[in-house]
């Protein structure tokens, strides 16, 4: 099946999934990293018709893999212990983006380092240039695969979780492709850069709120459904609720516990 044909369920669970594994290594890739139950969505697009295709460049770093129909390009987002993905993170001041506006300066170096090597891949996987094209990634990955979008075009789109702001509102006008952006409750990194940095977001926004449900939310709803999360989770003795809410593996959760209208599903 075509992802294009999918579900809305089974395409978030397969590129939040893909988002999720390219944390790993080339080797651990087939190893289902925590929140992981079942790999069988992502293994249809191993060694078909190529092995996955593993860029790293001075700690940068991205997956391209294809089936027949589709090609999914997942960028790997912050390693707390890796020194080149902190500073990135901290380089914030903007810088212009070579097709409109100002970028975060870290994020847009990170993508440098890897854009030749994913267009690359890309030539390889789809020779014809005929399959859809998926792009996705987490946190600083998130940043990266939204910069990839713009340079590509990505015909799928871009999908990514728990992503930080990466330009101005000029940045924003040069995206011309489908572009979501999952949020969890009291994730604070989608928060940062600060706006008065005039960093914006942009693209549709799929809120997960304090129930686990994927929703369309006002500002305001978001607000007091930060402030409920927060508290729900004092109360279970989750001090750490922001930073818990930017795990991949709770994106990944609850998009698995999702019925087709965004409700969470019975446990």
């Amino acid at each position: 099946m075509a992802v294009k044909d999918m579900s809305y369920r089974e395409r978030g669970l397969l590129l939040s999934m893909f988002a999720h594994q390219c944390y790993s290594e080339p080797k651990d890739l087939l190893k289902k990293r925590p929140g992981i139950k079942d790999l069988a969505p992502l293994k249809k697009f191993l060694n078909k018709p190529l092995p996955p295709t593993y860029i790293d460049v001075e700690g940068a770093q991205a997956y391209v893999m294809s089936d027949s129909k589709d090609v999914l390009i997942a960028c790997r987002g912050t390693e707390p212990t890796q020194l080149n993905d902190v500073l990135a993170d901290l380089k914030t001041f903007p810088v212009k983006h070579h097709l409109g506006g100002k970028v975060h300066r870290g994020f847009y170096a990170e993508y440098d380092k890897v854009i030749p090597g994913i267009k690359e891949a890309l030539a390889k996987h789809d020779k014809k240039g005929v399959k859809d094209v998926w792009v996705c990634g987490h946190s600083l990955g998130g940043a990266m695969a939204l910069l990839v979008s713009v340079e590509l075009k990505p015909s799928g789109g871009c999908h990514t979780f728990g992503q930080p702001r990466v330009g101005n509102v000029e940045f924003l006008k040069v995206i011309d492709f489908p572009y979501y952006r999952y949020r969890n409750n009291n994730d604070i990194v989608p928060g940062v850069p600060p706006s008065w940095l005039f960093f914006k977001h942009g693209g549709v926004l799929r809120y997960i709120n304090s129930h686990g449900n994927i929703r369309v939310a006002t500002y305001w709803q978001r607000f007091k459904d930060k402030k409920r999360g927060f508290i729900n989770a004092t109360k279970k003795g989750k001090f750490k609720d922001q930073d818990l809410d930017h795990n991949m593996s709770a994106y990944h959760e609850y998009i698995s516990n999702m019925d087709e209208s965004g409700e969470q599903l019975p446990k």
